[in-house]
């Protein structure tokens, strides 16, 4: 912060300038005063719209980037999985998401399976990766937070699930890890997006992305975690998704 300008002191009388042909106005103290103090009050003033600008565009969350789905359409093409982008189903009540789960066992009908966004209950899970299923009513939850979600189904091979947990492990923020029945053999990631300026609004809820795969390709699964996750429609910063938080 710019210290207070002192008051300036009374000004010297001061023989003026050889080469000045016109002789020197007379200077109105009181004037110079409050020019001096408008000026001082101008800065501060500009000084504060920059702090406030560079905090806000510090915390405000970027949308996700246009291309973003041909991209990781691309890569998940080339690896012999599928891909699909589809708007979240909206609330049962128009209003909130929670009310479709009043309980973890409350019944909720999504958009997607695995589920990519929509109803969901109040508490989220614990972020983490599990060997054990978690409800999908809560890691939907994470999902609203920006989470990636990887699902499998109970037929993926054990040596399948390691590599999984081994993607998980180089960069924990932001994603979770769950068998789910009805999956079969079958592995897939999931995201909720939406900017975050325009939830709730308009009918705006947000868009799911799926993809479904066979088996694990580390290419085209970073391709999917680096466009999506930390993009949910809540704006929730990826420090806040730690593993070990939440419930």
């Amino acid at each position: 912060m710019a210290k207070k300008p002192r008051t300036p002191p009374p000004p010297r009388n001061v023989q003026a300038p050889q080469q000045r042909s016109a002789p020197r106005q007379g200077r109105d103290p009181q004037r110079q005063k409050t020019i001096l103090y408008g000026l001082a009050g101008a800065g501060l003033v500009a000084l504060a719209v920059v702090v406030i600008v560079i905090f806000a565009s510090g915390s405000k969350q970027k949308p996700v980037a246009s291309g973003s789905d041909g991209a990781v359409r691309s890569a998940m093409l080339a690896a012999g999985c599928t891909f699909l982008s589809k708007p979240v189903l909206a609330p049962k009540d128009g209003k909130n998401f929670h009310d479709d789960a009043p309980t973890p066992t409350s019944k909720v009908k999504w958009s997607t399976f695995p589920p990519s966004g929509g109803g969901h209950y109040q508490a989220w899970a614990v972020w983490g990766f599990y060997t054990s299923p978690v409800n999908p009513d809560q890691v939907v939850h994470n999902e609203e937070h920006g989470g990636v979600i990887i699902w499998w189904g109970p037929d993926v091979p054990s040596s399948t699930v390691e590599k999984l947990r081994s993607f998980y492990d180089q960069t924990p923020n932001g994603m979770f890890g769950t068998p789910i029945a009805g999956l079969g053999s079958k592995i897939a990631l999931t995201a909720w997006t939406g900017d975050p300026t325009k939830y709730y609004r308009n009918g705006y809820y947000g868009i799911g992305k799926l993809a479904i795969c066979t088996s694990y390709d580390e290419k085209a699964f970073t391709a999917f975690r680096d466009a999506y996750r930390g993009h949910g429609p809540e704006g929730i910063p990826l420090s806040s998704d730690t593993p070990g938080t939440g419930g």
